[in-house]
């Protein structure tokens, strides 16, 4: 499976940006496809998630109520809409896509249980 993330910049403290994300493959309704931020000198973190088998999301308390994900199965696209961003959003937004279709719930946060990863895109928040 391949993925492509695309639409980061520069926005302004209070702005919204919305990242997309391309995913190959004919399973895409069963993936779980998922966001992660990697700061400066810090860890790749969970952001959001869509777990396909299940229609369910997921988000980190940091965005939970400005973040939004969302799926077009008919483009095989996800989406981040990202609302009232602050400087500590920026960082390089990754998509991450699980394809087994049996990603389990505690397991969703953890980049290590993500086999396909995309290039990063870079979100930059100034104040």
């Amino acid at each position: 499976v391949q993925l492509q993330a695309f639409g980061g910049g520069l926005v302004e403290s209070g702005g919204s940006l919305r990242l997309s994300c391309v995913a190959s493959g004919r399973s895409f309704n069963d993936y779980t496809m998922t966001w992660f931020r990697q700061a400066p000198g810090k860890e790749r973190r969970f952001v959001a998630a869509f777990r396909g088998s299940r229609r369910t999301t997921h988000y980190s308390d940091s965005v939970k109520g400005r973040f939004t994900i969302s799926r077009d199965t008919a483009k095989n696209m996800v989406y981040l809409q990202m609302t009232n961003l602050k400087p500590d959003d920026t960082a390089v937004y990754y998509c991450a896509a699980e394809t087994s279709g049996r990603m389990i719930l505690s397991s969703v946060w953890n980049p290590s249980a993500y086999d396909n990863w995309g290039q990063g895109t870079e979100v930059t928040v100034s104040s």
